[in-house]
């Protein structure tokens, strides 16, 4: 028994937080809306609710979609809000901007709903390390919301942990 290798880790009181287990599952699209502006700068207001109302939408069910203008084209705010109009029957969101804005908002509302009660007077890693797109202001939001009620938080893995905050 002198050799058995004991995980001293999962018999602490340790509390690793994983953002990527909450990752929001379905597909996201970047949507480019400069093929319907006239060589691809300027918006036409009439041919540009043509091609809002002639598109098929229906093939964005359940996307997250990012809308986006791929040009220098100043574009109306309208302009996206007519198409997110048309989007509300068919994806689970729609917002202006990149993928990365749209990954930002997703886990923004994660976080925001995300009940934290468990980690109170704990010392917590938020885990570094992911396969799916977690950005940096989930990472921000969530070590926010933690401090407060957390004992300390880490950024890391365990075995390589970098200690951020620790109560006094």
């Amino acid at each position: 028994m002198e050799n058995e290798i004991i995980n001293r880790v999962a018999n602490s009181k340790l509390k690793v937080i994983d953002l990527e287990d909450f990752y929001p599952n379905g597909k996201r699209v970047l949507f480019d809306i400069s093929d319907w502006l006239l060589e691809g700068l300027v918006l036409r207001e009439k041919e540009f609710r043509a091609f809002v109302s002639a598109h098929n939408w229906s093939q964005y069910q359940d996307c997250y979609m990012a809308l986006h203008c791929s040009t220098d084209a100043i574009v109306p705010d309208w302009a996206y809000m007519l198409i997110s109009i048309e989007l509300q029957n068919y994806s689970k969101l729609a917002i202006a901007g990149t993928l990365e804005n749209l990954e930002s908002i997703l886990y923004a509302e994660i976080i925001s709903n995300l009940d934290v009660s468990e980690y109170k007077d704990s010392p917590v890693i938020i885990k570094g390390c992911s396969h799916k797109p977690v950005p940096t202001n989930a990472l921000v939001l969530l070590s926010q919301k933690l401090k407060p009620i957390a004992k300390s938080i880490m950024f890391g893995e365990a075995c390589s942990s970098v200690p951020l905050f620790k109560k006094k």
